[in-house]
């Protein structure tokens, strides 16, 4: 990079709030809505590389406003997907409102068992948490944290998952 844009760059790293929303709007032509001075002074740091080492691409630049026009598909509690037209399909609606069932968890009904020091762990899973000795439970940790006295993730606890080596 240009010795000069470096130059540049440090300098803006040193400017207030204030006069990085001056000197934005110089750059930009309009006032920034934002007063976070991270982000004033990385979009700036951002055009003057731009300026001097080149812009986005064409191609680049429309896939990204692709990406932006379906935004609006994942900020919503509730999506609908709509079948094509002619279809008789009824549209699929999606509540994500509610907090989504871990893939790795069996069936509500299944019972899990563990043995351990001597005893037999059996918890039976429901539907919106576990049941271990007549008690409800809303994680599996909380019940191999009762067994055990100790903290574990209770996927692995009950083998539902493997340990991860870094």
């Amino acid at each position: 990079m240009d010795r000069a844009v470096i130059a540049e760059i440090e300098r803006l790293a040193k400017l207030s709030v204030a006069e990085l929303k001056i000197h934005y709007t110089q750059v930009f032509g309009e006032t920034p809505q934002s007063t976070n001075k991270d982000f004033l002074f990385r979009r700036m740091a951002w055009r003057l590389q731009a300026s001097a080492e080149g812009d986005l691409s064409d191609r680049a630049r429309r896939r990204a406003l692709e990406i932006a026009d379906d935004a609006d598909l994942r900020t919503g509690g509730l999506v609908a997907f709509h079948a094509q037209s002619g279809s008789n399909v009824a549209p699929l609606i999606i509540d994500r409102s509610q907090p989504q069932r871990d893939w790795r968890l069996p069936e509500p009904g299944t019972l899990l068992t563990r043995r351990i020091t001597g005893r037999q762990i059996v918890v039976k899973v429901l539907n919106d948490g576990f049941e271990y000795e007549s008690r409800r439970y809303r994680s599996l940790s909380a019940i191999a944290r009762e067994v055990t006295g100790t903290r574990w993730n209770g996927l692995l606890f009950f083998g539902l998952a493997e340990r991860r080596h870094a």
